[in-house]
């Protein structure tokens, strides 16, 4: 058996408990659609940063106009298993777009709008799309200038614009030919979802989801809510957090508001507007969005849930939080698994601070040592996890081999411990990945282009603690004789680059020598702990 797959009496089991269903995209936003077709969608654009205006639609609108953008699709030659990709902002074209690939079969992949064209080529090409929809502009992003910055994709035969600005062999979003798309019959265990993130490797992986895997995400949603009250996200679109936002509301129904671009004013402005119940984010988020309020005097009562990914949270944050009626509950998860654990409101104070949560409905955890044995009960090790949200594996074969345990347990690459009421706490990042504001950054991808920068001999990107960001890149550099790097140097490098800013290193340190292992390892560990950097 394929590793990746799961057993067919632990899948009998998940759908005999409604825990993973037997539904495609399609078919459930068809569903949905009839039953919530009232549900808003309010896209907040923020005028400062974005061409962009805010707008709102019900999702029975939103779902019609996916049928007659899945009929344009169709036209084009699009079927299903083709891949369609979208670099776009949180927007009405964004949820529409989504709606229309699901419909035809085909399989969505957002493509979060930091990466350039570097990473955007790389993604392209090894998912070999057919089909790229971007805005003409966006923020301080000229999308014509970065199209014309691809290198070649003979598999992306079309490329989609929504927008004003005429760019060279683009189609225009507003002159698609609409119209009905025949009824395709999708199995909801084929692919139907991508996303790729960075990692352990220096390229994006590619992580595929079915439609009854993210289903099943869906479903985990609901977990500690008690009804279909308004969410809000400040997450992008390509990042899991932002993907998830927009599905729930396709899928679930559910009342969400999406922001292009964080600002705390604005959405604690938005909270009290649309009565938000719950929403996510990092310490930051949550910290700006009440001092926000306060200066601002606006009402923050209907908010009972922040949830925070598996971080450390001030001790005075959750304590205005908590006097604030607002509950900080820790949650656990990634792209490839997206939430595993999570905490929920009701759970003791002690827990919500300090563990990640028990693991949702179905899933399962081992605690493993470096040999692949389970460790005694409480104690630490890699944490290998399996559930009806559970991805269908990489892109790559090769990451397939070495991530999956037979059984279909996948290995997170992190370090956890699970205490005696079950609540899984992550300790430590086997992964050498640096958390930038809740977007993976590969820290040997920023060392093969460090390495490209005239004068730098070696290389080794480490994490610093930042109070905002939670984590920024540092690099840690060998220079030839007589040389200097400064922070400015290293951003026009990487700008030049064409890869995503956040990359760039916005500490930059010299040094002699490294320190090494017997067998040439650079000891990273004993870099952080040179400059004083402590992981959490």
């Amino acid at each position: 058996m394929d590793a990746t797959q799961l057993p067919d009496d632990i899948l009998a089991a998940w759908r005999t408990q409604g825990l993973r269903g037997e539904k495609s995209f399609a078919a459930t936003m068809a569903d949905v659609a009839q039953t919530h077709a009232g549900a808003v969608l309010h896209i907040h654009s923020d005028a400062r940063h974005s061409d962009t205006r805010s707008a709102q639609a019900r999702l029975g609108d939103v779902y019609e106009e996916g049928r007659r953008v899945a009929g344009a699709l169709w036209s084009l030659g699009l079927r299903p298993g083709d891949v369609v990709a979208m670099q776009l902002p949180n927007c009405l074209e964004n949820a529409v777009l989504s709606q229309a690939a699901a419909a035809i079969g085909c399989v969505i992949l957002p493509i979060v709008h930091i990466f350039g064209p570097a990473e955007l080529t790389q993604v392209l090409s090894d998912s070999n799309a057919r089909v790229l929809v971007t805005p003409d502009r966006w923020r301080n992003i000229d999308f014509g200038e970065r199209l014309g910055r691809l290198a070649p994709l003979p598999a992306l035969e079309h490329r989609i614009v929504v927008g004003d600005l005429g760019i060279p062999g683009a189609k225009s979003w507003r002159d698609l030919p609409r119209c009905a798309p025949p009824n395709v019959d999708v199995d909801a265990e084929a692919e139907a979802l991508r996303l790729y993130t960075s990692g352990t490797t220096a390229l994006p992986k590619g992580v595929r989801h079915s439609s009854a895997s993210f289903i099943a995400e869906m479903a985990s949603r609901r977990h500690g809510a008690s009804s279909l009250q308004c969410w809000l996200s400040p997450w992008p679109s390509g990042h899991v957090a932002g993907t998830i936002a927009v599905m729930s509301h396709s899928l679930l129904g559910q009342p969400m508001v999406l922001m292009d671009a964080w600002d705390a004013a604005a959405a604690a402005a938005l909270i009290e507007q649309f009565s938000v119940e719950q929403t996510s984010g990092t310490p930051s988020h949550l910290a700006g969005m009440m001092e926000a309020a306060a200066r601002d005097g606006r009402d923050l009562s209907s908010l009972h849930q922040f949830i925070i990914g598996a971080t450390t949270v001030p001790p005075a944050l959750v304590a205005a939080s908590e006097a604030a009626g607002i509950r900080c509950c820790r949650c656990y998860g990634s792209t490839e698994m997206p939430t595993f654990s999570q905490c929920l409101p009701d759970d003791p104070l002690d827990k919500r601070l300090n563990a990640d949560g028990r693991p949702n409905s179905g899933c399962e955890a081992r605690i493993l040592d470096d040999a692949g044995r389970d460790v005694a009960a409480g104690g630490e090790g890699e944490l290998a996890v399996r559930g009806p949200e559970r991805f269908i594996g990489y892109t790559d074969p090769d990451l397939n081999k070495s991530s999956f345990l037979p059984g279909g347990w996948f290995l997170t690459g992190d370090i956890a411990r699970i205490d005696p009421e079950g609540f899984v706490a992550i300790t430590d990042r086997k992964k050498d990945i640096i958390i930038r504001g809740g977007e993976n950054i590969s820290s040997r991808e920023v060392e093969e282009l460090m390495l490209r920068i005239p004068g730098v001999v070696e290389a080794a990107a480490i994490a610093c603690p930042d109070a905002r960001l939670g984590e920024i890149v540092c690099a840690v550099v060998v220079l030839e004789p007589g040389r200097s790097l400064a922070v400015e140097d290293v951003d026009a490098a990487f700008r030049e680059m064409g890869v995503a800013r956040q990359k760039a290193p916005q500490r930059i340190e010299v040094v002699d020598a490294f320190p090494r292992t017997p067998t040439g390892k650079v000891q990273k560990a004993q870099l952080r702990g040179q400059f004083g950097f402590e992981r959490r």
